[in-house]
């Protein structure tokens, strides 16, 4: 059975955008974190969309560019959405509620209504106007080091669109190396035979008077828990000190 695919909940919004690679680093934040639909507000380029930069800084998200909608106000582009997300400071003199990325967005995802977000993000030198802002639900802002707290503004849009992802449930990672084959115990102890002797012959453990190097070595190897491939190393490496001990004899 094939399981329902749910519809993208989200929705980034850039107002009066001015740098083409802007708009394409911000589709490629919105892809790898699993969003789709952009939506440009008076944007300084009408044909952004499809500029060299653009589509360049987009790398592989050029499919949310072919998507994206330009639109005259603010306005048209919240139609449909149930809760607006400013990403400005709140007015000095009223406005919306002001929230954190990791606690507010946990919230907002967690709350009973199912609501169709929005991130909405100004300019990159002006920001956004306070008539903009009074029409969203919330201001967010993004806890930043006290003396430079500057996001470009992909930059702002990458960490929203991780911050919400995580709040929706976020993505498994899978490992890209296969789990690894610990050494057996009986592995483990044949290489510590095979050092024991490599030990003597250099000089270093003395057969009559072992005192308690050998079971230390032992819970070293338990606590390193190695892998059979490292075992063979560790053997290669007592073969190679025996042997040449050996012929060192032999020479003498």
């Amino acid at each position: 059975m094939i399981s329902e695919v749910k519809p993208d909940p989200t929705r980034f919004i850039l107002i009066g955008t001015s740098h083409p690679g802007n708009v394409g680093a911000t589709a490629r934040a919105m892809k790898v974190m699993g969003f789709s639909e952009l939506v440009l507000v008076r944007p300084r380029f009408g044909d952004v969309l499809v500029q060299e930069e653009t589509v360049a800084m987009a790398s592989g998200a050029a499919d949310i560019l072919v998507r994206a909608r330009i639109v005259d106000t603010l306005a048209e582009a919240l139609e449909g959405v149930t809760y607006a997300i400013a990403t400005a400071m709140t007015p000095r003199d009223f406005g919306p509620p002001t929230i954190t990325p990791r606690d507010g967005l946990a919230a907002l995802a967690s709350g009973e209504t199912v609501h169709k977000v929005a991130f909405v993000f100004g300019s990159e030198r002006y920001g956004m106007a306070n008539d903009d802002v009074y029409r969203c639900h919330a201001v967010m802002s993004i806890p930043t080091n006290p003396a430079y707290g500057s996001l470009n503004l992909a930059q702002a849009v990458q960490v929203l669109a991780y911050e919400w992802r995580q709040a929706l449930g976020g993505f498994a990672v899978e490992a890209r190396t296969p789990d690894a084959e610990l050494a057996s115990g009986q592995a483990v102890q044949g290489a510590l035979e095979h050092w024991q002797q490599a030990l003597i012959d250099i000089g270093f453990l003395d057969p009559a008077a072992p005192k308690k190097l050998m079971p230390r070595l032992n819970q070293l190897l338990n606590r390193a828990q190695l892998r059979q491939e490292e075992i063979h190393i560790l053997r290669g490496i007592a073969k190679a000190l025996t042997e040449r001990c050996r012929s060192g004899a032999a020479r003498d």
